[in-house]
């Protein structure tokens, strides 16, 4: 018999040693047949000790080692091991997982060999798929199940609402023996730890960043050679590089780009200050209305960052991304629309935020000063930053007389700084900054910053 559900939460991990063997028969349930049988037989065994009576005595102590035997076969076995072993596999179609978006994930339960004992295994057998909450919400999973004498197929779909990297599995089994006396829960085959991407939208980036990025952020392009393609206006373009001739046949305006401009590296700063704090496992309960805006502010700026990063590398630049924190070592630049964009977005899935306020002033200054020794003349350099404490900003507009700058700031909700005096400062130094509220959309925020830069 198979359940058509799933629950939601982690279970320990099955031991083969002694200590293992102990949590499995302390699994191990009485059914209601096995209470009844149990019962009865101690009664008929004190009858029989009390009217001396052997035969009474030797049926209701058979009674009492029947539902006993039951008890240790049921609770030393294991289902994956001996002639009946099961295994388990568990596939996710697509892998990783993208935030909101669905996966189907299928579950197969077979037997390790054709034996008998594993087709009476699988008969009785009832599964409960495991799920952390951010992979199964608040409702659960609701399974199609499919069962054949040698396997038991499940399939459902998971649409995770945040990001990271959560546990799927291991999946719980729950059988009864032969004479339905005794019912046991076990764990059978490992946990998936299902890696869950930021989500990302197409930004504008191709047109800024082609040619002469400080030109382009004043406006002041020279005029176009011959060795020039024609590719769509974006706002914020220089208007004498409209293609006129060209906009009239495809009938939307065209700008030319010049072909011999090399790409630049691209570092797309991150702060963690902007994320929740890790969620203490120890406290447990349902997290606190402010805390959830957090939560949802902090993912709107990693999907801010992944964006840009993601849509640079999709425009041909090398591109990193780098978070925050106190020891940085500056990740190398990453190339390739599938390969680099994969290897972004992989580093994105486990961005957490400070444990602590303090550490915010200490990361953001070992970062810059980290950034500062690594960049080149030719790097730009796009931060998606909270209001900056004075400690650190004087470092940080400094990076501005080093090459090309943009931030877009984003102050919590909580924070009573507005991050106007971040954004004059950066502004004064050579920095091209946007204030954005928090939980404002990516594509309104890098809008915003290219409405600034141009």
């Amino acid at each position: 018999m198979v359940s058509d559900t799933a629950t939601a939460g982690p279970t320990e991990r099955e031991s083969p040693s002694t200590p293992g063997a102990l949590q499995r028969l302390a699994r191990v349930r009485l059914t209601g047949r096995g209470t009844a049988l149990l019962c009865a037989g101690l009664a008929l065994a004190a009858c029989g000790v009390l009217l001396e009576l052997p035969d009474i005595t030797g049926l209701g102590s058979a009674a009492v080692l029947a539902v006993a035997f039951a008890w240790a076969v049921m609770g030393l076995q294991r289902l994956d091991a001996g002639r009946g072993a099961l295994v388990v596999t568990r596939a996710l179609t697509p892998h990783p997982v993208v935030r909101d978006q669905s996966t189907a994930v299928r579950l197969v339960v077979g037997a390790r060999a054709r034996t008998g004992a594993a087709y009476e295994r699988l008969a009785r057998l009832r599964l409960s798929e495991q799920a952390a909450h951010e992979l199964a919400g608040p409702h659960g999973i609701r399974a199609r199940v499919t069962a054949h004498p040698d396997r038991i197929a499940v399939g459902y779909t998971l649409t995770p609402a945040r990001r990271g990297r959560w546990a799927l599995g291991p999946l719980l089994t729950t059988r009864t023996d032969v004479f339905g006396l005794v019912r046991t829960t076990q764990p059978l085959g490992d946990a998936t730890h299902v890696a869950v991407r930021p989500r990302t939208v197409d930004l504008p980036t191709r047109t800024r960043v082609r040619g002469d990025v400080d030109r382009a952020a004043t406006g002041a392009r020279l005029a176009a050679s011959d060795d020039s393609v024609l590719r769509e206006y974006v706002a914020g373009d220089d208007p004498r590089r409209v293609h006129w001739a060209g906009s009239a046949r495809q009938g939307r305006l065209m700008v030319r780009a010049d072909e011999s401009a090399g790409v630049r590296p691209v570092t797309v700063l991150l702060d963690r200050s902007l994320l929740a704090p890790p969620p203490d496992t120890r406290t447990g309960g349902w997290p606190s209305q402010r805390t959830l805006h957090r939560q949802e502010d902090g993912e709107r700026a990693v999907e801010l960052a992944a964006s840009i990063a993601v849509s640079f590398l999709e425009a041909g630049h090398p591109v990193r991304l780098v978070p925050t924190g106190r020891t940085v070592v500056a990740p190398g630049f990453v190339t390739g629309s599938l390969t680099g964009r994969g290897a972004v977005l992989d580093a994105a899935v486990d961005i957490q935020g400070h444990r602590a306020a303090s550490e915010a002033d200490d990361a953001i200054t070992a970062t810059v000063r980290a950034l500062r020794v690594s960049r080149t003349q030719a790097e730009i350099t796009v931060g998606v930053l909270a209001p900056v404490p004075d400690g650190a900003r004087h470092d940080l507009a400094r990076m501005a007389a080093e090459g090309t700058c943009w931030a877009v700031v984003v102050p919590p909700r909580s924070d009573g700084d507005d991050g106007g005096r971040t954004a004059a400062d950066l502004r004064q130094a050579g920095w091209r900054v946007a204030v954005c509220a928090a939980g404002t959309e990516p594509d309104r925020a890098w809008a915003s910053l290219m409405e600034r830069a141009a």
